[in-house]
């Protein structure tokens, strides 16, 4: 039994290098993402940005849509983010409180008009999407560190993505989190992570995509998340959705092999989990 037998587990574009951000690095071809995450045995993916992927091309490969990244104003009182989500996503709608801004490097401080528009509009996100909308804590938007976390988590009824990587660098322990919080969880990235490099951005020594090109990402298992344990925790506690490894990585040119590192990531996944 393999271990996307034993639980809902999903590929992602950003561990092929495919970014959203304007001058990421080298996009791959979709083909080529899908045909190796095929080859890998993963049995679903997210849409990765924009346009990248369409649920047809993904069902030619056999495979099935897990959810999309999406990300969206939701601070600014002057603008109404719903028209712009999708009405009926294909898998987990993964929502990020952008600012407004390309890239993830900076970003404003958020005034109380805007607070209490951001959680305003993510309430009506929720009664709208029910339980098929989370938000993703994510460095570089309007919600990144622990008190951000949990002025989201006390002042709305929004779901949340457990990015293991992004709450890391954003300042929040990502097991502690899963274990007081785990009726909130709705879906899950799994990335483990340099925390050495992570200070570093912490501390404005690099910018979030500096640590990338460095390697602040690492493969399952690689770094310092204690992922088995945050995995088993949300087993434990009845989580269903998906976990969708995620290595995000900036490339080169079209010689560099990411999959290499996936592949890493689920033998570690394996491993752990007793299911090779």
């Amino acid at each position: 039994m393999s271990v996307g037998d034993a639980m809902n587990l999903a590929g992602a574009p950003i561990s092929w290098g495919v970014c959203e951000v304007p001058g990421w690095g080298f996009q791959l071809p979709p083909e080529r993402v899908l045909a190796e995450m095929r080859e890998l045995g993963l049995t679903a993916t997210e849409l990765g940005p924009d346009g990248f992927l369409t649920p047809a091309l993904i069902e030619e490969y056999g495979l099935r849509v897990a959810g999309g990244f999406v990300p969206v104003v939701l601070h600014d009182p002057g603008h109404d983010p719903l028209p712009e989500l999708p009405p009926d996503p294909p898998g987990m709608l993964v929502l990020a409180a952008a600012t407004g801004a390309d890239g993830y490097d900076t970003r404003p401080v958020l005034d109380e008009k805007g607070w209490a528009t951001l959680l305003a509009n993510l309430d009506r996100i929720a009664a709208a999407y029910g339980p098929g909308a989370c938000l993703h804590p994510h460095v570089g938007t309007m919600i990144e560190t622990r008190e951000e976390v949990g002025r989201v988590l006390g002042g709305s009824s929004i779901p949340l993505c457990l990015d293991t990587g992004h709450l890391l660098i954003g300042g929040t322990d990502p097991a502690a989190l899963a274990a007081a919080e785990p009726g909130r969880i709705a879906h899950v990235h799994l990335k483990d992570v340099d925390a050495a490099l992570a200070g570093r951005v912490a501390r404005g020594e690099l910018t979030y995509t500096q640590a990338v090109r460095e390697g602040v990402y690492r493969p399952l298992g690689q770094g310092d998340v204690d992922i088995a344990g945050i995995v088993s925790g949300l087993n434990r506690n009845g989580y269903q959705g998906w976990y969708v490894m995620e290595q995000d990585v900036v490339l080169s040119g079209s010689g560099d092999e990411p999959v290499h590192d996936v592949r890493r990531s689920l033998a570690y996944l394996d491993g752990v989990l007793g299911v090779g």
